[in-house]
């Protein structure tokens, strides 16, 4: 495959959007080591997937509640975790791939809420919906879209979570004005997400393995929040988890990639009169 060129023109957006979607569609099948491809033999001897989440801070109880196959060991922290989800409440998963964290949400919100997924690859869409079939999980939908384009009703979701995908998007500010816009004023987002510490040196950006693997597409922590502020979002924190830089490291050995780039906990608000 061609590297990646900066993406400046729709050509070159749609050459990432096809790369992370070719990575992603053999991860349905394979899973990985956090964001990293199970191929770059990623955190040394083979680990489970449960082992993985954990290591990213999921419980050992979350990581049993949910069907067989939804966790596929993917991901960069645990956005149910900061999510602070209520019973009743709608929640969006952006890349929602397997389900993992839809799942979770599902039990967070309880039968009286509902969780929509959305996610761009149709292997990823097709083994949710087989994992949703599984345990009759009534208030869980899963929808074929991008993250750029949500097929979500306007002022429709109270919270919106994601796990380490808003990094692999080209777009990253038409995301977050989509997430802005999808939801309720009040609500809120909560994400898991790469971020750089520092600009990506251009070595790394030029590498599609990277890219694909949740690092060379990473905004540093101001442009991000530049971006959120521009969208119209308040009471913004960007966090990085300094205590994942193993686990980080661990997804490119010999990389050095910790020293670029760092898991975060991001959360902001829509206001109330916006």
């Amino acid at each position: 495959m061609n590297q990646p060129t900066e993406p400046t023109s729709q050509a070159a957006n749609d050459q990432i959007r096809a790369a992370v979607r070719e990575r992603y569609a053999a991860a349905s099948s394979s899973g990985g080591c956090g964001c990293a491809p199970a191929a770059t033999g990623c955190c040394g001897a083979p680990v489970s997937a449960d082992e993985v989440a954990q290591a990213l801070g999921y419980s050992q109880e979350q990581t049993g509640a949910v069907p067989a196959g939804a966790n596929l060991g993917l991901g960069c922290g645990n956005p149910t975790a900061i999510a602070s989800l209520q019973l009743g409440q709608t929640v969006l998963d952006l890349g929602s791939g397997a389900g993992f964290d839809a799942f979770l949400a599902a039990r967070a919100v309880g039968p009286s809420g509902r969780v929509i997924g959305v996610d761009m690859t149709p292997e990823m869409l097709a083994k949710a919906r087989q994992n949703r079939a599984q345990g009759n999980w009534q208030n869980v939908d899963f929808r074929l879209g991008e993250i750029e384009n949500l097929p979500v009703a306007d002022r429709s979701v109270d919270v919106v979570i994601s796990n380490c995908v808003i990094n692999l998007s080209p777009d990253k500010s038409r995301v977050l004005a989509e997430t802005f816009r999808v939801l309720r004023p009040g609500g809120r987002i909560a994400v898991s997400d790469i971020v750089a510490l520092r600009p990506i040196p251009e070595a790394m950006k030029a590498d599609f393995a990277l890219y694909t693997g949740c690092v060379a597409g990473a905004a540093t922590i101001d442009a991000l929040r530049t971006m959120l502020t521009n969208v119209g979002f308040t009471d913004i924190r960007i966090e990085p988890k300094t205590e994942l830089r193993e686990v980080v490291d661990g997804w490119f050995p010999e990389r050095g990639i910790g020293d670029v780039v760092a898991s975060a906990n991001i959360t902001a608000v829509r206001p109330s009169g916006a």
